[in-house]
């Protein structure tokens, strides 16, 4: 297997908080190692940044800043959280900067987005890489938050997490997640929910499997429409032998299409060892007799590939969701429609 000059630098390490662990794929060759941040402890501060697009409710960072301090976590507000510049939460500088200075100051142990949006593909470029890599933390969001996720992932190594923003819904079944995986460190399977409440049968998060199997791989991926506008740049890790999840909202099936082609055309399904494509919220279509279903789409794209793969994971713009560690060893099952974690997050 050949080695970038990259993933010699961040095997070799230097004197990072971090694990050195070799990551399994599905053909058994062995990915670069996961930089893993410390995992949180009550009393910890999370530094609240705004990368993307603007709030226009302040008393967002009062729920926000209340829901860390329910967690046992103190919170930091970014010096331009509440900007804004147009649709975006302040200029691409400032935004970039605010990212910036949460990684260097030592006070500051975690970072999570207030919410999405669009804006954070406009920063990747002002991002202060080098020194996010020496002081690795949680970084947490979904949505747009997506291309720092890959980004931060694909320029340092280090695991980044697909989770809830300060604006979401941290109800139980959400805060479960974040507590097992960036407090506990736990590795463990997450399954959609089997409650059938007054039904005869489970009608709700129920898994449609795609093609059946097991696949292990890195887990890489988030919002579909962000990830794909990142394509053809330097930006994203590698998908070779790993596994994509995806998530969507208020797209047509055309347009899941749409995207879902470019990813083919860009060489990345090919490389894939399994496909989670977790929620398409408001992704129906609608009452067009000539239009794909979403079903139909994914069967198109997906099945042929011969990997693993399924539909309806807790993944996306939904309350009761999973929180997923990007950049880890997993492995998934299809017909179960699991995600089993093979390892942990955080150190």
């Amino acid at each position: 297997m050949s080695i970038t000059r990259r993933q010699v630098l961040q095997l070799v390490g230097t004197g990072l908080v971090a694990t050195q662990v070799p990551l399994a794929s599905a053909s058994g060759i062995f990915s670069k190692s996961a930089l893993k941040p410390p995992r949180l402890k009550p009393g910890d501060t999370v530094g609240l940044i705004n990368p993307a697009g603007a709030s226009f409710h302040p008393d967002d960072v009062n729920i926000a800043e209340e829901t860390f301090a329910a967690l046992g976590l103190k919170m930091k507000a970014g010096t331009h959280l509440l900007d804004r510049y147009g649709y975006l939460a302040g200029t691409d500088d400032d935004r970039a900067a605010d990212v910036n200075s949460m990684y260097a100051d030592p006070s500051v142990n975690a970072l999570i987005s207030l919410r999405g949006g669009w804006g954070c593909n406009r920063i990747l470029k002002l991002l202060d890489y080098k020194t996010i890599e020496k002081n690795p933390k949680i970084i947490m969001g979904y949505s747009d938050i997506t291309s720092l996720l890959l980004a931060l992932n694909a320029k340092t190594g280090l695991v980044t997490f697909h989770g809830p923003v300060g604006i979401s819904t941290w109800n139980k079944y959400s805060t479960d997640y974040v507590r097992r995986l960036l407090f506990e460190g736990q590795s463990f399977t997450m399954e959609n929910p089997t409650d059938k409440g007054d039904n005869l049968t489970q009608v709700k998060n129920r898994v449609l499997t795609i093609r059946g199997g097991q696949a292990q791989g890195r887990l890489l991926g988030g919002n579909l429409s962000v990830l794909t506008a990142m394509v053809g740049s330097d930006y994203l890790p590698d998908f070779k032998n790993n596994i994509l999840f995806v998530e969507e909202v208020d797209e047509a099936p055309y347009r899941v299409d749409r995207m879902l082609t470019q990813l083919k055309l860009a060489g990345i399904l090919d490389e894939i060892s399994g496909f989670v494509f977790g929620k398409c919220s408001n992704c129906d279509a609608g009452e067009s007799y000539s239009s794909f279903t979403l079903e139909e789409v994914l069967d198109d794209h997906i099945k042929p590939l011969g990997i693993p793969a399924w539909f309806g994971s807790m993944i996306g713009h939904i309350e009761d969701k999973f929180t997923i560690p990007l950049g880890v060893n997993a492995e998934i099952n299809a017909e179960k429609g699991s995600i089993k974690l093979l390892e942990a997050a955080v150190v």
